[in-house]
C-alpha cells in the first residue's frame, strides 16, 4: 500500500469514533447491530487495528453513511464520476457504485488469490445480500455450505446468515455486491423464462442440504 493509503486507513479510526459519539451510541450497542465484538470497535477507533471490508460495510450502514464518505478516501478516476476506490488492510478493493445513503447500495470488490484451505471468519449482520461474481472464483461460506461461485453465478441471501467471502488460490476474484436492509429486496420487473436444466445457487444449497 502506498503512503496515501496509508494516511487514508489510519484516518477511519478517528471518524468511527466521532460518528459514535455524535450519534450517542455505545460500542456495545454497536458491536450488536454490527456483529463486530466490542473490543475490535475499540482497536478499530484508537487505530489499533486497520479495518478490513467485512468491518467496513455493516459500520456504514449502522451509521447511514456512504462507504467512500466513511473512509474519505481521496477523489480518483473520472472527476465527473468521482469514484473512491478503498484499499484495506486485507489487501482487497472496494470501489462504491452509489453515492446515497440509505437504500440499496451497490458496489464491486476484488479480492486478492486467496488459499483453499482459509479458514472462514464468518460474519453476521442486518441486511440483505445480492452477489454477482464477474471473474474469478469466489468462494462464499454461507452457515453450513461451502460454495464456488463462477463467472455469472449469483446468489442472494439474509446476512444475518454467518458467511464469508473470499478468493481461491485460482487467482484473484471481482464481483458485484448489492446490499440492504432488512427486509429489502430486488423489485423483478421481468426475467427471462429460466432454461430447463438451469439451477440457480438456492438448487445447489437445497442439494447440499
Amino acid at each position: 500500500m502506498d503512503d496515501s493509503t496509508d494516511r487514508t486507513l489510519d484516518a477511519v479510526g478517528p471518524r468511527l469514533k466521532q460518528l459514535r459519539q455524535r450519534r450517542d451510541i455505545t460500542l456495545s450497542h454497536l458491536a450488536e447491530e454490527t456483529g463486530i465484538s466490542t473490543s475490535t470497535l475499540s482497536r478499530l477507533e484508537a487505530g489499533l487495528r486497520r479495518p478490513t471490508l467485512e468491518q467496513l460495510l455493516p459500520l456504514a450502514r449502522a451509521y447511514g453513511v456512504t462507504l467512500d464518505d466513511l473512509v474519505d478516501a481521496p477523489p480518483t478516476g473520472n472527476p465527473r464520476i468521482n469514484l473512491r476506490p478503498i484499499a484495506c488492510a486485507d489487501g482487497s478493493v472496494i470501489l462504491p457504485l452509489t453515492r446515497r445513503p440509505g437504500g440499496i447500495q451497490a458496489y464491486k470488490f476484488v479480492l486478492p488469490t486467496g488459499r483453499d484451505d482459509a479458514h472462514p471468519d464468518l460474519r453476521t449482520h442486518e441486511g440483505y445480500d445480492w452477489v454477482y461474481v464477474l471473474n474469478g472464483r469466489l468462494r462464499l461460506v454461507l452457515g453450513e455450505h461451502d460454495l464456488i461461485l463462477e463467472p455469472g453465478e449469483a446468489a442472494e441471501f439474509d446476512t444475518r446468515t454467518p458467511h464469508w467471502f473470499g478468493a481461491t488460490s485460482s487467482g484473484p476474484v471481482e464481483y458485484l455486491s448489492l446490499i440492504g436492509k432488512q427486509g429489502e429486496r430486488a423489485h423483478v420487473r421481468a426475467a427471462p423464462r429460466a432454461r430447463q436444466g438451469a439451477a440457480s445457487v438456492d438448487d445447489q444449497v437445497a442439494r447440499d442440504a
